[in-house]
C-alpha cells in the first residue's frame, strides 16, 4: 500500500504518513488504532520486539527468559502468511506447505545446523 493510499484511508496527507514512518512525529494511540485497522493487523503488531510486561516507559528490550510472544501476532508471521496466500497455483502452494512441514520436522525447536 502506498503512503498516499494509507494517508487517504486514515484522513492524512502522504507527507504526514512519511513523518510517522521516519519517526519525525510520534503516533498517538487513536492514530495507531486507525493504522492497525486499515492495515488489518493487531495494534500489538507495531510492538512485537518489546517485552510483554514492559509498561514502565524506560529502556525496552526484547522478551527474555525464553518467553516468546504469540507468534501469530509477529510481523514475520503475517508477512509469511500473506505471501503464501498470494500464490495462485495450488500445486506450488501444496509443495511449499509440504517443504515447510519437512523443514520444521528436521529442525524441531527452531535449532538450525550452522
Amino acid at each position: 500500500m502506498s503512503q498516499e493510499k494509507l494517508g487517504d484511508a486514515i484522513g492524512l496527507t502522504f507527507q504526514q504518513v512519511q513523518k510517522y514512518e521516519r519517526g519525525a512525529n510520534r503516533i498517538g494511540a487513536s492514530r495507531l488504532f486507525d493504522l492497525s485497522r486499515v492495515l488489518d493487523v493487531p495494534v500489538s503488531f507495531f510492538f512485537e520486539e518489546f517485552a510483554e510486561g514492559d509498561r514502565a516507559g524506560g529502556a525496552r528490550e526484547p522478551a527474555a527468559d525464553g518467553f516468546e510472544a504469540n507468534p501469530m501476532l509477529k510481523r514475520e508471521t503475517l508477512e509469511l502468511v500473506r505471501a503464501y496466500l498470494r500464490i495462485a497455483d495450488p500445486q506450488i502452494k501444496r509443495r511449499l506447505f509440504d517443504l515447510t512441514k519437512a523443514l520444521a520436522a528436521a529442525y524441531p525447536g527452531g535449532e538450525t545446523a550452522n
